[in-house]
């Protein structure tokens, strides 16, 4: 009898120490779309009930210190890492900068952060990345060349930061959004999405921008509200060189928000199949 539970309190030990690494290791498929959504919302509701404790109240086995520097603790620590994917969101301690990445790392959310600058070097040893979601931080600059290497990057989200011009973007892109930035004409070449030829979503509300940059033949959703537009003419949705010229894929076009008077343009938009949202009269 006494060996028998000897043998139990054995069996014990040794899953407990195996435990930790087991959870650390979740993958897609290793559990339920439900049990997995419920892990990943039960981790943030912990980490974000800890931060409302005082600090005399938080748990003895909490892994982060909360006197320390974000940069100073490995990523997966900070955040939640699964196979392919690294969630930070609302890090605690502030984090200032892009974490390192585990290698082969695909999609990326670290929102409503702290984050100031995106760096050249932050993610070009990462080129497996499809998603960036950096929505919510204080980004005002990001280094030349700092997306050059992401050569699979879908989907880029930059919204609600403080970028007063963009940098070249991957030529792959899907959906990019730079809404509620401070993004004028001036910062926003062009040409910018000329090349961009698999661009579908492309959001620029909320900015400065004076004029529509040339919007690729590809895009079906286009959200320019809200900015200081004062005009456009033929050549911004079609092309006053070719009246057979026809615009089938972009089925939304929003410019309210703006001081342009649609009404004064209508000659511009005979090539669309619907009508820009904005002012007519």
């Amino acid at each position: 009898m006494k060996a028998a539970v000897f043998t139990c309190v054995l069996w014990l030990v040794a899953a407990s120490a195996r435990r930790p690494d087991q959870d650390s290791q979740l993958v897609p498929g290793s559990l339920p779309g439900a049990r997995l959504n419920g892990y990943f919302i039960d981790h943030l509701k912990s980490r974000r009930a800890r931060r409302a404790l005082p600090h005399g109240d938080e748990p003895d086995d909490s892994p982060i210190d909360q006197e320390g520097d974000a940069a100073d603790l490995p990523t997966c620590l900070l955040c939640v890492c699964l196979t392919g994917s690294v969630y930070c969101e609302e890090v605690s301690p502030e984090m200032t900068s892009i974490p390192t990445l585990p290698k082969e790392t695909a999609y990326l959310y670290a929102r409503f952060n702290q984050i100031k600058k995106i760096r050249t070097k932050d993610f070009a040893d990462i080129v497996t990345l499809k998603r960036i979601d950096l929505t919510g931080n204080l980004i005002s600059e990001i280094e030349d060349g700092s997306f050059s290497k992401l050569t699979l990057l879908e989907e880029l989200s930059l919204s609600e930061n403080k970028l007063v011009k963009l940098p070249m973007l991957p030529a792959k892109l899907k959906v990019f959004n730079a809404n509620f930035n401070r993004l004028r004409t001036k910062g926003v070449k062009a040409n910018a999405f000329k090349k961009m030829t698999m661009l579908t979503n492309l959001y620029l509300a909320d900015n400065q921008m004076e004029a529509v940059p040339h919007i690729p033949d590809s895009v079906r959703i286009l959200h320019l509200q809200n900015n200081n537009i004062t005009d456009v003419n033929i050549n911004t949705f079609c092309r006053s060189n070719d009246t057979y010229y026809l615009r089938p894929s972009l089925g939304e076009v929003r410019l309210d928000g703006n001081p342009v008077v649609l009404s004064k343009y209508s000659d511009s938009f005979t090539c669309m199949k619907v009508l820009p949202v904005g002012r007519y009269r």
